[in-house]
């Protein structure tokens, strides 16, 4: 390979990777008071992993009121963190349009705690049985799709898994924690551009600035 192709080769595997680098750059540097305003604007899509709960089912003794089929349920930190969250999301005058739920306990229960509007339960927010294990294709293209559909007042909610959230958006999503979110805006270019990662526990804080 002569050395002019092999620059541009190197060019085309750099340009993208330094381009999701200042993108996830400039999501960080966003304050905290400017991602109140533009959530209070409306018009973005705040997708998010359940809040913390243990890796396994509950017993029959310990399992929450209405957990019949002892599925994962949210741990007192995941209880206290979603609540807090909804709370801050209230308080700020942040309004939702939307809410979507994966059908699992520990996500309608997330929903629960938050005092979330109205969710719609979607079985391809699911993670069909999977656990952990990656989410197929049709899961993380419906959820893209789902996403590019602005609400034009308010902004929606979606309440889903790990697995769902990185193959819909790997640019963004990697080592996200529970409860974490993805704040998402519509970019110059008519597609997905990342506003701001935020922890689930950080939410009371917003606003204080």
């Amino acid at each position: 390979m002569g050395h002019t192709k092999f620059l541009n080769s190197l060019a085309v595997i750099i340009a993208p990777a330094l381009l999701l680098s200042v993108q996830g750059l400039a999501a960080e540097s966003l304050s905290d008071n400017a991602l109140v305003r533009a959530l209070q604007q409306g018009g973005r899509v705040i997708v998010m992993r359940h809040a913390k709960s243990p890796h396994a089912s509950p017993t029959k003794d310990i399992a929450a009121p209405g957990n019949i089929r002892l599925e994962r349920q949210l741990d007192e930190t995941g209880r206290i963190t979603a609540a807090a969250m909804g709370d801050a999301i209230r308080r700020l005058n942040i309004p939702i349009a939307g809410v979507f739920s994966s059908p699992t306990y520990r996500a309608l229960e997330t929903v629960r705690r938050a005092k979330f509007p109205n969710p719609r339960v979607c079985t391809e927010l699911g993670n069909a049985g999977h656990g952990m294990r990656e989410a197929s294709g049709d899961e993380s293209q419906w959820l893209k799709r789902q996403v590019m559909r602005w609400p034009e007042r308010g902004n929606a909610v979606f309440v889903t898994h790990s697995p769902n959230i990185k193959a819909a958006f790997p640019q963004f999503a990697e080592g996200m924690g529970s409860g974490e979110a993805l704040v998402l805006e519509k970019d110059d270019h008519g597609g997905i551009k990342l506003l701001k990662r935020i922890k689930i526990e950080k939410w009371p804080a917003l606003g204080g600035e």
